[in-house]
Order: C-alpha cells, then structure tokens, then sequence
C-alpha cells in the first residue's frame, strides 16, 4: 500500500468510529433519555428506586458517553500501532 492509500484507510477508519460513537451517544442522550423516556418509564424496572427513563436520562447518558471515551481511546490506540504511527 502506498503512504497516500495508507493515511486514506487511516483516516477512513477512524471517521468510522467517531460516527458510530456519535450515534451511539445521540441515541442514548436524546432517543432514551428524551424521546423514549415515557415509555421507558411505564416499564416495571427499577434502578435505585426510580423508573428506568428517569435511570436513562439522569445516569445512563453519562456513563454511555464515559464508556465511549474509553473504548475510543482503547480503539485508536489499536489502530494507531495497525497503521504503524503510534508514538512508542
């Protein structure tokens, strides 16, 4: 592969993971926790003595969107040594 396709699959990749976490964390915090939250109150379950929407929309989108700094921190720094430019 030459440098020029190499820095494309590169970059195409980690576009892909930036839209995948986007979507992810835009469904979590606006679907579940503000479109959804109604019907996910009607469901008998429970966290900490409070429906599930209110679960959602306080802590879930929170702990959605540390998750995801997480993972795409663990994700680049693997793609950062596939594509052979990580800083070690």
């Amino acid at each position: 592969m030459s440098l020029d396709k190499t820095a494309q699959a590169y970059w195409a990749a980690n576009i892909r993971v930036i839209t995948i976490c986007l979507i992810i964390w835009a469904v979590v915090s606006f679907g579940f926790a503000i479109l959804f939250r109604p019907l996910l109150a009607m469901l008998p379950i429970t966290i900490g003595g409070v429906d599930l929407g209110f679960w959602f929309a306080q802590q879930g989108s929170i702990l959605t969107f540390i998750v995801l700094i997480f993972y795409y921190t663990w994700y680049m720094n693997r793609l950062d040594r596939k594509f052979n430019v990580d800083e070690q």
